[in-house]
């Protein structure tokens, strides 16, 4: 399977309809929230040490999005959050999550000592831990931690 893991400059440029739709038939709405607050201007992963990436298929599909913002939960600005993570389900335990979450990890490195996420789902829990979380309650909304040095 040849996949391609790159950085998305611009979200409006790149169709989310069928993550949207398969994220939403599965209950979650933060795909959708992602592409309405880059589109409203609300978060477009643009200040410092934030990014986008998207995985694309064969196909040119986009199978898989996420991304790192400043933690609004910290005044540091030494902090990450990982955000809007989201792997199609017919592309999941391939690998795939794992490849982008390394990729948003390595890029987070130079630009922050500590990446955060939340997570109320069981498997997610078990990804993120088998990939270097740890369970965590010291910052506000958040319920895993890395370190990233």
């Amino acid at each position: 399977m040849a996949l391609v893991i790159q950085r998305i400059e611009d979200l409006q440029k790149i169709d989310c309809s069928r993550l949207i739709q398969e994220s939403e038939a599965e209950g979650y709405r933060f795909v959708r929230r992602l592409c309405e607050d880059y589109n409203m201007g609300r978060n477009r992963f643009d200040k410092q040490g934030e990014a986008l990436f998207g995985v694309w298929n064969e196909s040119d599909e986009l199978i898989a999005i996420g991304g790192v913002n400043q933690s609004p939960f910290s005044d540091s600005g030494r902090i990450g959050r990982l955000r809007r993570f989201y792997v199609r389900p017919d592309s999941r335990r391939q690998g795939i999550g794992t490849m982008l979450l390394r990729e948003i990890t390595e890029f987070s490195k130079g630009n922050f000592d500590e990446m955060t996420l939340r997570t109320d789902s069981a498997k997610s829990d078990a990804f993120y831990r088998a990939n270097g979380f740890m369970d965590t309650d010291q910052f506000p909304e958040s319920t895993h931690k890395m370190l990233l040095q």
